[in-house]
């Protein structure tokens, strides 16, 4: 069974490598046809090419899930990502010309054809040659994705946002009215390089002065101890009304090989502490009732529970019987599909869910009232920012820190400052 598992692993290696090599065969004819065939700029796209495919090759290779390094996945995606995606824009501009000249020398054969009968002129010759400037083009608008994500693996991944979103409730009880909740998710620690950075991010989360701040999922990447070289870091979290924090799906520990379940349940009790130790209240299907003057709502959190494959761990309705029916509801749940699944048309109306676990994919475009774009929307409608159905309010945070991709392109790391406000007959 184990042969047969890494059969197919070194299949779909080879497989990989293979369309790789063809991309970079393909976005090779660009270069010579924009730059003309000069040997040094040859050898030197095809060294730095040989050296990316080695490292990736390396990478897989050496990548052993009972250790899991998470500098190793970061290397090979980083590279992936910054040698790839760029290319791949340029074979769009090659292909489609490749394409037009396909037809156009198809239509000129058939007219030749017909109207003169075979001249005896050679088919290659109907295709008319490649445009020097159509891959000048191509590689001029390749250097805006190079670019991008040079700064989002360098710069990017730190550039800490404050987003500020008031919601209006109907229900929300007086003395509740103006207060507010930092929301920081997906911190991911074992991925962590810059301390100085981090520290500016933890720092932002206190100057917002909440009166609460919740924590909805993923500390880690996959180990406990990830997270021991930044306990000092966000230990200085402290909000007036407590914080709070939920498990996210990379907590569990479950995308690594342990040596035994024992050693796997030690490090999901380890977290536990970790969670206790940094003066969170870590809320494992469960609801705690937060006081302000004679009012309270109730706050309720659940471990990870995902659709389409991720794991279910959370109990919703054991969260739910521990609170007033009647009550104004603020639910921490880590994965946004959860909403959709159990939440939005539930009996129990849950005024308001925060959630995390899309990162925003760390990748897309937004620009405040006009666009917003994300390739991870095409699997999570629910991706970032604020959504409402049946008088239920979701908010979907894009993550404090990133996973794999050592980087952060036009999704920047995000602090959630929400005001919650009551709405006036």
């Amino acid at each position: 069974m184990k042969n047969n598992t890494m059969q197919q692993a070194i299949f779909w290696m080879v497989i990989a490598f293979g369309i790789f090599l063809i991309i970079d065969i393909y976005t090779f004819q660009a270069i010579k046809l924009a730059f003309g065939n000069h040997t040094w700029i040859n050898v030197v796209y095809w060294l730095i090419t040989l050296f990316v495919l080695g490292y990736m090759i390396y990478s897989t290779q050496s990548y052993d899930r009972a250790s899991a390094p998470q500098k190793i996945i970061n290397n090979f995606m980083g590279l992936m990502v910054l040698s790839y995606v760029p290319k791949l824009l340029i074979i769009v501009f090659l292909f489609s010309e490749d394409l037009f000249r396909v037809v156009q020398g198809s239509i000129v054969f058939l007219v030749d054809f017909f109207s003169q009968g075979s001249s005896g002129q050679e088919e290659a010759s109907y295709i008319p040659g490649r445009r020097k400037f159509i891959s000048q083009i191509g590689l001029a608008l390749a250097a805006i994705p190079l670019g991008s994500i040079l700064y989002g693996i360098y710069k990017g991944k730190y550039n800490f946002r404050v987003i500020r979103q008031t919601v209006f409730f109907e229900d929300l009880p007086e003395e509740f009215d103006g207060f507010t909740i930092a929301q920081i998710s997906d911190i991911h620690s074992g991925s962590f390089t810059n301390k100085e950075k981090i520290t500016y991010g933890v720092d932002l989360v206190n100057e917002q002065n909440a009166d609460m701040i919740v924590f909805t999922g993923d500390l880690v990447n996959n180990k406990a101890d990830e997270m021991e070289p930044w306990m000092d870091v966000f230990g200085k979290l402290n909000a007036p009304y407590g914080m709070y924090s939920i498990l996210g799906n990379h907590d569990y520990g479950d995308y690594v090989t342990w040596p035994s379940d024992q050693a796997k349940a030690d490090n999901l009790d380890r977290l536990k502490e970790v969670h206790k130790e940094l003066g969170f209240k870590l809320m494992l299907d469960e609801s705690t009732k937060i006081e302000k003057g004679s009012s309270s709502i109730d706050l309720l959190g659940i471990q990870n529970w995902g659709a389409g494959g991720f794991a279910k761990y959370g109990d919703f309705e054991k969260a739910l019987s521990q609170a007033d029916k009647e009550s104004f509801k603020v639910l921490l749940s880590h994965d946004p599909s959860h909403y959709d699944s159990q939440v939005k048309n539930h009996d129990t109306k849950i005024d308001l869910t925060l959630s995390g676990h899309t990162h925003g994919m760390q990748f897309g475009i937004e620009i405040p009232g006009w666009l917003k774009f994300s390739p991870v929307q095409f699997r999570y409608p629910k991706w970032a920012g604020l959504y409402e159905e049946n008088k239920r309010h979701l908010y979907v945070n894009r993550g404090f820190g990133y996973l794999a991709f050592p980087g952060r392109v036009g999704i920047w790391p995000e602090i959630t400052m929400i005001e919650l406000k009551k709405k006036q007959a």
